[in-house]
């Protein structure tokens, strides 16, 4: 059976598309969740290896799909600049992240017949 924190069983991601046309999922998730580790949207980018304008457009996606932002961002210049995640972004992150856990556990057996029916390498 799979367990929701091994890396090596089968998991569920969840992408939500909302009414309005917007979307997140894993991956926006993610970066959001390196930005909050690393304090920086071109550090977070990097760590997905994808560039700092990349990293900048999904973070302006977001913070324009929710009634406030995600992400607060300072400009850089002789003090440096950086980014946070607002309280409404960590909130956001954290249901995510239950939603998924909750997806997982409730389709623990599922997954596990699925992933015995894959073929052997």
């Amino acid at each position: 059976m799979p367990m929701a924190n091994d890396t090596m069983a089968t998991r569920i991601t969840l992408r939500l598309d909302f009414p309005q046309g917007g979307r997140l999922g894993h991956g926006k998730v993610s970066l959001l969740e390196a930005i909050g580790r690393q304090g920086s949207i071109a550090a977070a980018g990097r760590e997905f290896g994808m560039s700092y304008r990349r990293a900048w457009l999904l973070v302006d996606e977001v913070n324009r799909m929710f009634e406030s932002p995600l992400v607060a961002a300072r400009g850089g210049g002789s003090g440096g600049g950086g980014a946070a995640l607002t309280p409404l972004g960590l909130s956001v992150v954290a249901l995510y992240r239950d939603a998924e856990r909750k997806a997982s556990t409730s389709a623990e057996a599922e997954l596990g017949r699925i992933e015995a029916a894959l073929a052997k390498p």
